[in-house]
């Protein structure tokens, strides 16, 4: 959440910068980008844990508590695989970033290195949320009491 803040701090800077002391700063609305990035990479985990993620009503709500477990676990292992295709990607470009200091073609030149280090790590942790949730399901599924 506080990032959110941080963000808004940045482009209340830049606001005033370019429109009341007429000194446009370059870094801005990139930095702006990077934090909301930031935000949402490493939120993708949390909101797994509050269950705040969307899903499709439209037959979910008729099934069972155990039938809920049942396709929460189906749907668990496609979410898995997507995060570990995901995964190996970001490795792959943090390790780009990191061997050639890539960096963001713009005035401010900023390295990409952090995000994507950001991004790898937002990943895994989502990884294992997902992985968490799976067992948690496989659980419910079975009738085993939560733990």
């Amino acid at each position: 959440m506080y990032l959110i803040v941080a963000m808004i701090g940045v482009l209340l800077v830049n606001a005033i910068t370019r429109n009341i002391l007429n000194i446009p700063i370059h870094w801005a609305i990139e930095m702006a980008q990077f934090i909301l990035a930031a935000y949402y990479i490493c939120g993708g985990a949390y909101s797994l844990q509050l269950g705040d993620h969307v899903r499709m009503d439209l037959l979910y709500d008729r099934f069972s508590e155990k039938g809920k477990a049942r396709m929460d676990a189906f749907t668990s292992f496609f979410l898995v695989f997507y995060l570990v295709c995901l995964l190996i990607g970001s490795i792959s470009s943090t390790a780009y970033a990191i061997k050639y200091d890539q960096r963001n073609f713009s005035m401010w030149n900023p390295s990409m290195i952090p995000i994507k280090i950001i991004m790898v790590a937002g990943i895994v942790l989502m990884l294992l949320q997902a992985v968490s949730m799976f067992f948690k399901d496989l659980a419910k599924a079975r009738g085993e009491p939560p733990q």
